[in-house]
């Protein structure tokens, strides 16, 4: 698909989506919980659908009574034996990166062998990780040189073990939950340099949530499962998911370079690492009202500012956006945490808005971007990467002339509501199909 972005001046109001990675979290410990679980405004982004589709072939029941309510039964589930009992389970885990991560740990409670692919950028994603930890704990491992596909068989076997933290907290999300299922006690898994660590206080807190046993973390240099309470999970739970902080980012920077506009739904005590979007925004001077219903954000004028996206690389796209129209130099840092994304963000964000006529410097773990008074009319690509083609139109909304993103439908991996969010508020959005553009 191809969008067309014209300069746009924006206002109305807006809610930002369902959390995706909120809603990953809650299908995963709702395969844990072995519950009843009612899901209130439940995520359809790809990634959504991608773990729906993963719980539903381990043998949980899915129904949606309404649009904004996701049934999950997952009482009939035996972890030992998912996917009611095949030898050898494929699952599929789509583009997430998340996902896999978080549910390979899961399925390695499996006594069974189970196969775990995935599609697009994820293939090429790094997973050498579980090559090293898994047997450890005991679990027989295949991976193609450190990538996909996996070709895991349990059970696990839950011990003290030291990781590495720094390429992703994903890994130790999916730890957690299979340290939780296992309902082995006294066991301690210690983390060195652990990123993003908001993303870990997401997971812990979805874990009480369900009910299952939460680790004491000792300021994230170790998570130790004590012995178990004599308490059980509930036999029904309802979990309401977040609104996207992550989403949201891309329409709170809207507002700050184009527009008068109301965002809702973003809770400011949220534990999610891209709630840090509000320091960048008032840093740079953004005319900007916050509270707990909405978050009012109208055009002004901005500066140059400096901030460290290590816990929070996914703000890597939108703040670039921001910082395009910034006077001055803008400084992010945590370069080194973009390497594998969708695609290797870094490079992608100086590449794509430099045709846009922006001077981005990579130097090191810092990006160094100049600010202009308009970008320009030109073709950018969204390497596939869901968060470029947002950064992408949402640049656009101040350049001189129209922007077209190909392969634009890369949104839908995570907010596929987005153009149509953003044309409510006033963004001149033109989409079409595209005939097989190539990467330019």
């Amino acid at each position: 698909m191809i969008a067309s972005i014209q300069p746009s001046v924006l206002s109305g109001i807006i809610t930002a989506p369902a959390s995706k990675s909120s809603m990953q979290r809650a299908c995963a410990a709702a395969v844990v919980a072995r519950s009843k679980v009612i899901i209130r405004n439940p995520g359809h982004s790809n990634d959504d659908k991608a773990a729906i589709g993963l719980i539903k072939q381990l043998g949980a029941k899915i129904n949606t009574p309404a649009q904004d309510i996701l049934e999950i039964d997952s009482s009939g589930i035996d972890l030992q034996s998912p996917g009611r009992g095949i030898s050898n389970l494929q699952v599929n885990c789509g583009e997430s990166g998340l996902g896999i991560r978080m549910f390979t740990p899961i399925l390695s409670l499996s006594k069974n062998t189970v196969t775990i692919n995935g599609e697009g950028s994820l293939v090429s994603r790094p997973m050498d990780f579980f090559d090293t930890i898994l047997p450890e704990l005991d679990v027989s491992i295949q991976s193609n040189n450190g990538k996909l596909p996996l070709i895991i068989k349990g059970p696990i076997k839950p011990k003290d073990i030291e990781i590495d933290g720094s390429l992703s907290s994903q890994f130790l999300t999916g730890l957690l939950l299979a340290y939780a299922a296992s309902g082995k006690e006294n066991v301690n898994i210690k983390v060195n340099n652990l990123k993003s660590l908001p993303y870990i206080d997401l997971t812990l807190k979805v874990m009480a949530d369900f009910g299952l046993r939460v680790p004491r973390n000792n300021n994230y240099q170790s998570f130790y499962f004590e012995s178990a309470p004599n308490t059980s999970t509930p036999s029904a739970i309802t979990y309401t998911v977040e609104s996207d902080w992550s989403g949201g980012a891309f329409l709170l920077v809207a507002g700050a370079i184009a527009g008068n506009i109301q965002v809702a739904g973003l809770d400011p005590n949220s534990p999610q690492a891209d709630k840090k979007i509000l320091e960048a925004l008032k840093d740079a001077g953004a005319d900007m009202i916050v509270n707990n219903e909405k978050i009012i954000l109208k055009q002004s004028r901005l500066k140059g500012f400096s901030f460290d996206a290590t816990h929070c690389p996914d703000l890597f796209p939108p703040l670039a956006a921001l910082a395009a129209y910034c006077e001055g130099k803008t400084l992010i840092s945590g370069v080194s945490r973009l390497a594998h994304k969708e695609s290797d963000r870094g490079t992608t964000i100086k590449e794509e808005f430099g045709k846009m006529g922006l001077n981005v410097l990579l130097d090191g773990d810092i990006m160094t971007i100049e600010g202009v008074k308009s970008l320009k009319s030109s073709v950018v690509h969204s390497r596939h990467d869901h968060r470029i083609a947002m950064a992408c139109a949402v640049a656009a909304l101040r350049a001189n002339g129209k922007v077209v993103i190909e392969e634009a439908d890369a949104i839908n991996k995570s907010y596929p509501d987005f153009y149509s969010d953003i044309q409510k508020l006033g963004a001149i959005v033109k989409l079409e199909q595209q005939a097989n553009a190539k990467h330019s």
